[in-house]
């Protein structure tokens, strides 16, 4: 049957799967994302038959781009941090929930340290970090500061052209594992544990109240009430804070 699937094939799976989601719309959310992730994967398929020939970047192009990577503050009792790489500080009393912009490196091996702002007696993290050519990443400071690690994350942020793509990132240290699903619908990101990371879910730009529900339960642990993903934007959502006590658990949304 695979053998059949030429780019017609896709095209024509992605004309039906649009129409079921265009019709579930407004009468299920849910089902307008799932029937939209098939009708854009089917899309995907179909054009990445039409490229794959002329559309690979030469391996010296690809030597040539440095990586993007930005930096974002999830300890909830670490404090503000000043971070280094290479010895060389990067970020100067960085504060929790705080995302850098993007900084440029060329490919290769960093070593990373954060210390307490104002304080090089002794880091709450030493590590040494690869990034690679071209790639772009979002790294996280997630953990409470006696068990500080590093969450890194490859960013996608190629959407097509007029649609949106999110996915989420668990960084509340004493959350169980959560469902993240749109409110009182189907889950469209299953059982997600702390420094896990969902894969990218592609849909129509829109405003939607999502939900982080204790992992294969009903029970809703945090609301993310009026969430508006806009078109060509790429979205992160992260849940930090803590459950048992303060800061408290909260939904911070990055845009790539």
């Amino acid at each position: 049957m695979a053998k059949n699937r030429n780019q017609q094939w896709y095209f024509q799976k992605a004309a039906k799967y649009d129409l079921l989601a265009q019709y579930f719309k407004y009468l299920n959310p849910a089902k307008h994302i799932a029937y939209y992730q098939k009708h854009l994967n089917c899309l995907n398929y179909a054009m990445h038959m039409m490229r794959t020939n002329n559309m690979t970047p030469s391996g010296e192009e690809t030597q040539q781009k440095a990586a993007k990577v930005r930096i974002v503050h999830t300890s909830p009792d670490a404090g503000p941090v000043d971070i280094y790489v290479n010895g060389t500080r990067i970020l100067r009393d960085f504060p929790y929930k705080e995302a850098s912009d993007y900084l440029s490196l060329p490919a290769g091996r960093y070593q990373v340290d954060i210390y307490p702002a104002g304080n090089m007696v002794s880091t709450v993290l030493s590590r040494k970090v690869t990034v690679e050519s071209g790639k772009i990443y979002t790294v996280a400071a997630a953990g409470n500061a006696a068990k500080l690690k590093l969450v890194i994350l490859e960013d996608h942020p190629a959407v097509p052209s007029g649609e949106t793509k999110i996915r989420f990132v668990h960084l509340s240290p004493d959350a169980p594992a959560v469902d993240i699903a749109v409110k009182n619908r189907d889950v469209i990101f299953p059982n997600i544990s702390f420094r896990q990371a969902s894969k990218y879910l592609a849909l129509t730009p829109m405003t939607v109240d999502l939900e982080a529900r204790i992992a294969g339960t009903s029970n809703v642990a945090l609301s993310i009430p009026r969430v508006q993903f806009k078109a060509d934007q790429v979205y992160t959502i992260l849940a930090v804070g803590l459950v048992a006590k303060e800061p408290e658990l909260e939904a911070i949304i990055l845009p790539n």
